[in-house]
């Protein structure tokens, strides 16, 4: 079996190959890292409460939607332990959380909504 030719090296391959340790090292600052955590928080909201007021108005494919939703959840749970595992910058873990926590607060605000 023939071995594949290695992938060339693009500008815009170097530069989003780089991108997550040049945001780690941009996130050294504290208040920079709470920035882009409040950030990351307050757009998993937002998303939450947007996807569930779409399907809520258009009452089509909730229970799908429903799905989804846990899938997402659960599958960011999953991610949670080789990131807590890996030695270095917790950025990443600490973005995810965020996200995570965000996504479900939104949800269970609409979820509140509507008793």
């Amino acid at each position: 079996m023939a071995e594949p030719l290695p992938v060339q090296q693009t500008r815009l391959q170097q530069s989003f190959g780089g991108a997550g340790a040049r945001l780690e090292r941009w996130a050294i600052n504290p208040w920079r890292r709470l920035s882009l955590q409040l950030i990351a928080l307050l757009g998993s909201f937002y998303t939450a409460s947007a996807l569930t007021t779409i399907t809520g108005a258009l009452a089509l494919l909730d229970p799908l939607a429903a799905l989804i939703c846990v899938v997402a959840v659960e599958v960011a749970v999953r991610l949670r332990r080789p990131l807590r595992q890996r030695a270095g910058d917790k950025l990443t873990l600490q973005l995810l959380d965020m996200l995570r926590l965000g996504f479900t607060y939104g949800l269970l605000l609409e979820g509140f909504k509507l008793l």
